[in-house]
């Protein structure tokens, strides 16, 4: 059970660091992927940013956990992906955005998937 969590954790890596340095790399091959649109400017500035920052955090953080073995590392992905879950649905609730399910589902997957690997795969000091 434990190797099928350590496959799951590493393929969520890096696939996350995949998709942020699509995002520093290719912006519009991934940005349609989300639902946006490329800015310009500064816009595309904070898109490019923001976007490669939010994944390639959570594909290093993720990856640092697994090859660490300190848990701890887990963490701030899981909070990441579930405050942009929470904040997906608030967009719906109070701004009239479309409710994406299609993006929900993942983010709320893997964070309970780096919270079982949290307290399921052995841990070092």
């Amino acid at each position: 059970m434990n190797t099928a969590i350590r496959l799951l954790v590493l393929l969520c890596g890096i696939l996350f660091l995949v998709t942020g340095l699509r995002w520093l790399l290719a912006p519009a091959g991934v940005a349609p992927e989300f639902g946006l649109v490329l800015g310009s400017g500064v816009g595309l500035s904070s898109q490019v940013g923001d976007m490669s920052a939010f994944f390639l955090t959570l594909g290093v953080c993720i990856l640092m956990g697994l090859t660490t073995q300190r848990t701890l590392w887990y963490f701030p992905p899981i909070i990441l992906l579930s405050l942009t879950a929470v904040g997906r649905i608030l967009a719906w609730l109070l701004h009239d955005a479309a409710l994406a399910t299609n993006l929900i589902a993942p983010e709320i997957i893997v964070a309970l998937i780096l919270l079982t690997a949290s307290r399921r795969l052995p841990a070092q000091g």
